[in-house]
């Protein structure tokens, strides 16, 4: 299946690569086994460090499964597969101006995600909706909880728009905001009611299938959010570039 990489810089790499792209032409079909280590050597032309470093590459990218005495497997792809190293990079980089360049972020994109929410949104989706707001405005637990329904609303109206990619793009970035949100609500308490206002008020835009109203509300909501960041991050004593 595989013909000999060559060059002996990045070996691993390239190996990945070529078993990625066999993965993604479905060359290689979800739980096919895969040749064995030493098989996989021989094809490649590389010795078993080089082969073994491809294999974890893939492993880390959610896209096989090495099963010991039994082998190597392709995995189902999920969209966690694909949003995990998005994750794992925004987390390493956190910090006070990422908190910031993150509710940016959305102030740009999320209001035309409301707009189109509005147009296209189910029952479904309007019911799913209302429960995050029933659950963050009864639920008494940690604050770090809490804030994921907070989330768990914003990622439904990407999910309204019946634009599979939408949610995808997001759910690294909202992964993130348990954290900063559950810092804001301790810190600014006025947050947690402000958000229970703003989400009903963007809910009923879309309910009315007013995507004129749901673009205005999600962006106010998004400005109020952005001044709660603020406040917190001055009380943290977390201080941007933009803020000295």
């Amino acid at each position: 299946m595989f013909t000999p990489v060559g060059n002996k810089e990045l070996l691993s790499k390239k190996v990945a690569l070529e078993i990625e792209s066999a993965i993604n032409s479905q060359k290689l079909k979800v739980n096919e086994k895969l040749p064995t280590e030493f098989e996989l050597c021989e094809q490649f032309g590389v010795s078993r460090t080089a082969l073994r470093e491809a294999l974890q590459m893939l492993s880390a990218k959610g896209l096989i499964s090495i099963e010991k005495g039994r082998g190597i497997f392709v995995r189902k792809i999920t969209s966690e597969s694909v949003t995990d190293p998005m994750h794992s990079y925004l987390k390493t980089r956190i910090g006070a101006s990422y908190v910031l360049e993150i509710i940016e972020a959305r102030r740009i994109i999320e209001p035309e995600i409301a707009r189109s929410a509005a147009l296209n949104r189910t029952e479904q989706d309007i019911e799913q909706m209302q429960f995050e707001i029933d659950q963050m405005a009864t639920f008494e637990g940690p604050a770090e909880e809490l804030a994921k329904f907070d989330m768990n609303f914003h990622l439904a109206i990407a999910k309204s728009t019946q634009n599979r990619l939408l949610p995808l793009m997001l759910k690294p970035v909202f992964r993130l905001m348990p954290e900063i949100k559950s810092m804001i609500i301790s810190d600014v308490p006025e947050a947690r009611n402000s958000a229970i206002i703003w989400h009903t008020k963007i809910l009923k835009a879309i309910i009315e299938s007013d995507a004129d109203t749901a673009y205005e509300e999600m962006k106010q909501h998004l400005v109020l959010a952005l001044e709660h960041a603020e406040a917190m991050l001055k009380i943290e004593g977390m201080v941007t570039s933009n803020q000295e």
